[in-house]
């Protein structure tokens, strides 16, 4: 659990963490920018969704554009898996986000000790 601490910004680190997942554009600046990336919290959580919408991307365009042009008379069928896809997607932002703003640490099955080994590399 983050300890609720305040950055210059006026934003806790709690609060912080919770906007990387809005998109992966604060997620990357959270990353690069030194008051932001020295908190082992935030990195974690910019990590994981990064990591999370490179999956979700992947996902909806593999279904999209490699399996799609082959099964045309399907088509509704790939849609709606391509719209499911997207409604995990938001599902786990809202819940993620949620939990990054309680100050939890919340692991995503799979990504989350992947963000996990790249946030904090043990040399």
């Amino acid at each position: 659990m983050s300890e609720e601490t305040t950055n210059p910004s006026g934003l806790s680190e709690n609060g912080i963490a919770a906007l990387s997942y809005i998109t992966f554009i604060p997620a990357i600046l959270f990353l690069i920018l030194p008051r932001y990336n020295r908190s082992a919290y935030v990195r974690f959580h910019a990590w994981q969704s990064l990591l999370l919408n490179v999956v979700a991307f992947l996902s909806s365009f593999l279904v999209t554009y490699m399996v799609l042009p082959f099964m045309l008379p399907e088509a509704g069928i790939l849609l709606a898996i391509v719209r499911i896809i997207w409604g995990i997607w938001l599902g786990a932002w809202v819940v993620w986000a949620v939990a990054a703003l309680n100050g939890r640490k919340l692991e995503m099955p799979i990504l989350g000790k992947l963000a996990d080994r790249v946030a904090n590399p043990s040399f």
